[in-house]
């Protein structure tokens, strides 16, 4: 099976998650994380990374990444690559060392990439690791370097964190709010103990419908089930026939407005559906909401009547087809 698209560009945002092989506990010691520490750091110099947010598990790792110069493949690569050496060199082993490639969600600035990195900093207390109140002592986090401002690298960066949680400043009084943030985070918040902060680890891209349709438009996405996750096929297949149909309506002189008023077995709106049958993949069931037909088997008939028995709405029919080629 073809590999997942890696989606590139300057100045792309990322949350990066990845498991140790069989889920085995590949930090399972303060020597090994911090040499997986040494890396990520090595690998954001290397790449000009801002690092917005990271933490350690027993297991596994999360990453808040943004890439000035659309480099997260060359990036991850030597990091995942490096690691692996130095674990097997210095554990005398060899083989795989993660599960396998790592999850890559693109993230929209602002307070997407800020629940993000909220996000990673209370995996330590969701795991029960550690109670909010002494997270700060969680060595190996992002969090950690907070209020130790001096042993930051220059490519550390928390603004977005800060920036996110309130407006909040990078300073001491900064650093107490946020903490005083994380807690309510943990009882109410998206990224605390609520069933939404699940999604932030789930589909393809974490954002605003805008964020995704335009990533979709501006990059061409492929809609192939080999290249993205079944949640990110649907979004970009979805939006495509959003704007099939749209075209479809504007040769024909309607708009959505209309469809709901107008009867269901209308032949401009029968036309419109065979049109973006023969040049998409649009379903019954999206073209019967869509278009406010009844029921999917409605769409399904009516369709299939014009396509064998011919009728007034033929031609508008073979219009829109030819339109939907270009």
């Amino acid at each position: 099976m073809a590999r997942k698209l890696r989606l590139e560009f300057p100045g792309a945002c990322y949350h990066v998650i990845n498991r140790g092989n069989y889920r085995a506990d590949i930090f399972r010691t303060e020597r090994t994380k911090a040499a997986f520490e040494s890396c990520l750091f090595e690998a954001c110099a290397k790449s000009d990374w801002v690092l917005q947010a990271f933490v350690l598990m027993s297991n596994h790792y999360h990453l808040a990444i943004e890439t000035p110069h659309g480099n997260l493949v060359a990036g991850m690569h030597w990091l995942q690559a490096t690691f692996a050496t130095r674990f097997n060199r210095l554990r005398g082993e060899r083989g795989h060392l993660f599960q396998g490639r790592y999850k890559s969600l693109l993230v929209e600035e602002g307070l997407p990439l800020g629940q993000v990195c909220h996000y990673i900093h209370l995996n330590p207390v969701r795991a029960g690791v550690v109670p909010v109140e002494r997270l700060d002592g969680y060595r190996n986090s992002s969090y950690w370097y907070f209020s130790r401002p001096k042993q930051r690298p220059d490519f550390l960066k928390f603004d977005t964190a800060l920036g996110e949680a309130g407006g909040l400043t990078d300073n001491a009084a900064g650093w107490r709010s946020y903490r005083d943030y994380l807690a309510w985070q943990v009882s109410d918040g998206p990224a605390g103990r609520s069933k939404a902060y699940v999604q932030l680890s789930k589909g393809w891209a974490l954002g605003s419908a805008d964020f995704k349709r335009t990533l979709i438009h501006d990059h061409a996405l492929a809609a192939s089930s080999r290249a993205w996750e079944n949640q990110g096929v649907h979004e970009i297949l979805t939006e495509r026939w959003r704007t099939s149909l749209a075209r479809c309506l504007k040769h024909a002189g309607k708009d959505l407005t209309e469809t709901a008023s107008a009867r269901k077995s209308a032949e401009w709106k029968v036309a419109i559906a065979a049109a973006l049958k023969l040049r998409t993949q649009a379903t019954n069931p999206w073209l019967c909401e869509q278009l406010h037909m009844g029921t999917p088997v409605a769409v399904s008939q009516l369709v299939g009547q014009l396509r064998r028995h011919g009728g007034p709405a033929i031609k508008l029919r073979d219009e829109l087809t030819e339109i939907l080629k270009t």
